[in-house]
């Protein structure tokens, strides 16, 4: 709620894992930031300006980028079912083993943007993936095969 003496601005409470404010602390320092609420506005800001962008029906190509929890039980099946289920759409992925349990996936994407963000909305909100982006490009990849005939 806003009253007269915080200039229209909403208190709300975060959770944020342990390991994690430390890290939004050093980049509050490092970047400037007067503080810790200013950073997480500006980061927010940038979400909904790339969510407001409308994707739309363009054939675009991409990357979904996640880092994930692999110890999360059931996440690498439902990310691999993800992946099937949108065929069509995803090119190849790339997993690498980092420290401490974690494993960052590339999966390289060509399809309508706004089925893309779809796919990788999906990805994300998964229960184990610990940061996930889609970045989209207005190039395409040339086929793969050549389409038969109609």
């Amino acid at each position: 709620m806003s009253s007269p003496e915080n200039h229209g601005v909403s208190r709300i409470s975060v959770s944020l894992p342990e390991k994690l404010l430390p890290q939004l602390d050093k980049m509050v320092s490092e970047r400037g930031f007067q503080s810790r609420s200013q950073a997480i506005a500006e980061m927010i800001n940038h979400q909904i300006a790339d969510h407001k962008q409308g994707y739309g029906e363009n054939i675009m190509a991409g990357t979904i980028n996640l880092v994930y929890d692999c110890a999360t039980p059931g996440l690498q099946a439902l990310l691999g079912d993800l992946q099937r289920k949108h065929i069509d759409e995803v090119i190849s992925s790339l997993n690498v083993n980092l420290e401490e349990a974690k494993t960052l996936q590339v999966i390289l994407v060509q399809g309508p943007a706004k089925k893309l963000k779809l796919i990788a909305d999906k990805m994300i909100s998964c229960r184990g993936v610990l940061s996930g982006k889609l970045l989209m490009s207005a190039a395409i990849l040339p086929p793969l095969h050549p389409l038969p005939d109609k």
